[in-house]
């Protein structure tokens, strides 16, 4: 005799639990396509899935397609973290049009120069307005401390001598691939100048503080100094700090120029100058 399963008698009630359940799934998805018809066109009705109205509501569907046109777009990669794509999609407003630059180097005679004057060190600052991608103006501050040869010094009758030369110029800067890294750019203008030759012989002096003590130190026995003209041109290499990648394009860029300077200042005899001055800065700096 076959005895019946003991599973046998919750066949009946699994069959039972299945039907009601897929009777209320049903029930559940026709009430919400129901009110997702009533609404006023929010979503398009769908004969291949529920519609975002039908899964979430009329509220939450609207609610859901707010948040995803909120979400950012991608920002698009440079081209292998080298290319800049345009200084007017990344900078915008007037701050992004000022432009400044920091730096210092030496300088050296040339020509007749090199008789009168040696080499010193030099330093260069500057502010002014970016038109455009490539050109930019700049008013520059040059200030450049000079030796005197041996010579000069000697047939003053001093024993130590320098020439200062302080200057404004307005420099226009003409960038040739303004949209790479790396970049060679040209510069030039010209302004005021002043030159001013000093001669010092060391002479004994007396330094107190809590006490007093004897020393010497250079004082200045003869100068002579001169305003004029001058005019400079030259050339620059530059490459732009900071990766593309990493969220935005920096503007900082470190550089390294060399410049062709001349000075018109009175000839050698007259009361207030060496001779025509003729200068090539190298400036190492950053420029924004």
């Amino acid at each position: 005799m076959l005895r019946p399963s003991r599973f046998s008698i919750f066949r009946p009630v699994s069959v039972t639990a299945l039907a009601a359940a897929f009777g209320l799934i049903f029930f559940a998805t026709g009430s919400a396509h129901a009110t997702a018809s009533g609404t006023a066109d929010a979503f398009s009705s769908s004969t291949t899935g529920l519609t975002a109205a039908d899964a979430f509501g009329a509220d939450g569907a609207a609610s859901l397609t707010a948040g995803l046109t909120a979400l950012p777009a991608s920002p698009e990669p440079a081209a292998g973290g080298q290319v800049y794509h345009g200084y007017n999609r990344h900078h915008t407003g007037w701050k992004s049009h000022l432009s400044f630059e920091g730096g210092g180097g030496a300088d050296a005679p040339i020509g007749g120069d090199s008789k009168v004057i040696t080499w010193g060190p030099e330093v260069t600052l500057g502010a002014g307005w970016k038109f455009t991608n490539r050109l930019s103006a700049l008013i520059e501050y040059q200030f450049i401390d000079d030796k005197l040869p041996g010579r000069v010094i000697s047939a003053a009758g001093s024993q130590g001598g320098n020439a200062h030369i302080w200057s404004f110029t307005v420099d226009p800067v003409f960038d040739l691939f303004p949209k790479h890294a790396s970049d060679i750019y040209l510069t030039g203008g010209g302004g005021f100048y002043r030159k001013l030759t000093t001669f010092t012989d060391p002479q004994p002096v007396q330094y107190c503080y809590y006490f007093c003590y004897g020393g010497y130190a250079n004082v200045t026995v003869g100068h002579f100094s001169s305003n004029q003209g001058g005019m400079n041109v030259g050339f620059g290499l530059s490459h732009r700090l900071g990766s593309p990648d990493m969220g935005g394009v920096s503007r900082l860029r470190a550089y390294i120029e060399a410049r062709y300077l001349w000075i018109d200042t009175p000839g050698k005899g007259t009361q207030n100058g060496l001779g025509r001055t003729e200068l090539v800065p190298l400036t190492i700096g950053l420029r924004w």
